[in-house]
């Protein structure tokens, strides 16, 4: 295929949506349940429902939404930690547009700017790279968010501020893994999944063979795909395959993308800037561990969390009546949250899964599936 109509193609989908309709009794055999689907990731989310995808599977395919992106399971003391480098004189706190509205305990970043702080949005990290070369006087600090997708692009970007010698220049890391957030689902007693949908972008960075421990421990199939309407029918069906056959492997859909090894140049960038946190809060998902991370002590001087002498934070929860925790961990649908579409919606979101485009409560409430359809 060269032309994204190809990937779109409603022939080439029905083909597919037909033969994952003859395999789905023979994958779910004599248990009641429909099996449990997760996709980890947010564009996935918003793919099933944007070209009604969900809508076409069989009674015996249930999808669940995990986690949706780094923002989505941002806690409200790491936004309240943004808040306050913001609020430092002479500062300059840059991130990406995502991360702007997310609430924190006092306020967020946009509510911060409009009191004042200089908080700016940027496409990049070389773009706060360049606002640092330019205002010398000034301190810029990069909001380096993301699961490993975003990883070797910040990593790069400190390594070419160490190698000018740039003294005004720091990242406030809030990078994720995504192997210990899945491990930490699979974990959780609330959840019975059967299989995962893992993100074709994170797969670019760190290859197939992350994934192996879904497979070796927890007996899961998983399948590695792109965000394509044929992508997902696809891996769906290789998912549903695996089930019929008594198979459990680690499949990679999204060979077009993802190399087996992962980008060897960009791996080499993680490990040499960071390393795991012992411990890191999710929103939703609690403490992890191994799952943060942190920039090493080799580049100190680049880390915003010693450069602003941060104080470590007290765990902070959503608003009880708010259940982004349920619906971040799977185990509930927006449309469950009593809040969802009435005094959480986009133009007012009160959770981290409607302000980000990735968010399932997002996606939701974009796709109009406001409520259960019987």
């Amino acid at each position: 295929m060269k032309y994204m109509d190809e990937f779109r193609d409603p022939t080439t989908a029905k083909k597919l949506v037909e033969e994952i309709k003859r395999l789905a009794p023979i994958a779910r055999g004599q248990r009641d349940m429909p099996l449990q689907i997760m996709e980890f990731c947010g564009g996935h989310t918003h793919t099933l429902f944007k070209y009604g995808i969900e809508s076409m599977l069989p009674a015996e395919i249930e999808m669940v939404h995990g986690p949706g992106c780094p923002v989505c399971v941002l806690p409200m003391a790491r936004v309240d930690d943004c808040v306050a480098i913001a609020e430092q004189p002479g500062v300059i706190f840059t991130t990406f547009g995502d991360a702007m509205r997310v609430p924190g305990t006092r306020k967020s970043l946009l509510q911060a700017k409009a009191e004042g702080c200089d908080v700016r949005m940027v496409y990049s990290p070389m773009d706060a790279l360049a606002l640092a070369r330019k205002q010398p006087e000034r301190e810029v600090v990069f909001f380096a968010l993301g699961f490993e997708t975003t990883m070797p692009s910040t990593a790069l970007t400190l390594l070419q501020a160490y190698r000018e010698g740039l003294q005004n220049f720091s990242l406030f890391c809030n990078h994720i893994t995504t192997p210990a957030t899945m491990r930490a689902i699979l974990t959780d007693p609330d959840l019975r999944l059967d299989g995962f949908l893992a993100p074709g972008h994170v797969s670019m960075v760190i290859g197939a063979h992350p994934y192996d421990f879904v497979t070796r421990d927890y007996h899961k199939p998983l399948v590695i795909t792109g965000f394509e309407p044929l992508d997902i029918l696809q891996a769906l069906w290789m998912l549903v395959k695996q089930f019929a056959e008594g198979r459990c492997e680690v499949e990679n859909q999204y060979a077009r993308i993802v190399p087996e090894a992962g980008n060897v140049a960009g791996l080499k960038a993680i490990a040499e800037v960071y390393e795991t946190r012992e411990h890191s809060e999710f929103r939703g998902l609690g403490n992890i561990g191994d799952a943060g991370i942190q920039i090493r002590e080799a580049y100190a001087a680049y880390d915003a969390e010693k450069k602003f002498k941060l104080q470590a934070t007290a765990s902070t929860h959503d608003p009880e009546h708010l259940k982004c925790a349920d619906v971040l961990r799977g185990v509930m649908k927006p449309w469950e949250c009593p809040a969802f579409a009435k005094t959480c919606n986009p133009q007012n979101p009160l959770g981290a899964l409607m302000v980000s485009p990735e968010g399932s409560c997002a996606a939701y409430y974009a796709y109009g599936k406001l409520a259960k359809r019987s």
